[in-house]
């Protein structure tokens, strides 16, 4: 693979990786929104279950679409787990402790996943998906695809 072809893969990477995530954000919005303005939850009982929503979502589709893994589901998921076992408490702890300081909920909620999605791409790319990324039959296809082409070529 070409320098120039690799620099243009990861790029593509990361664009996927934020075009998924602002799907599983409008999602955890939303839900947000709803848990905690129409059925008037705490923060910490919205952010929970919109949290957990946009996580299932955000995870089904970059482990096959953004890092086109075959990586065991049970053995990815855990790893998510572990990350968010982390980050969930002290999310909500410090979203609690600003609501509570008299902050704006949604202005914490937008910070809160602003550094999710930083911070989960990295751990996504460096840690779960590591030497396991276009291994999946949609990168095989690809690689079939490009491999025509040149042919062609």
């Amino acid at each position: 693979m070409s320098e120039k072809h690799s620099a243009r893969a990861e790029a593509w990477q990361a664009v996927k990786f934020t075009l998924f995530s602002a799907s599983a954000g409008i999602i955890q919005l939303v839900s947000f929104e709803l848990l905690s303005k129409a059925l008037k939850l705490p923060y910490w009982g919205s952010y929970l279950t919109a949290l957990c929503l946009s996580v299932l979502w955000n995870f089904t589709f970059n482990r096959r679409y953004t890092f086109r893994s075959d990586a065991s589901v049970p053995r990815a998921m855990g790893l998510v787990a572990l990350f968010y076992a982390v980050f969930t408490p002290l999310s909500t702890w410090g979203g609690s402790a600003l609501t509570n300081a008299g902050w704006n909920e949604d202005l914490v909620l937008i910070f809160t996943m602003l550094l999710n999605f930083v911070l989960e791409f990295l751990y996504q790319k460096f840690v779960v998906y590591r030497n396991l990324t276009d291994t999946n039959d949609v990168a095989k296809r690809a690689r079939e695809k490009e491999q025509e082409k040149e042919k062609a070529c």
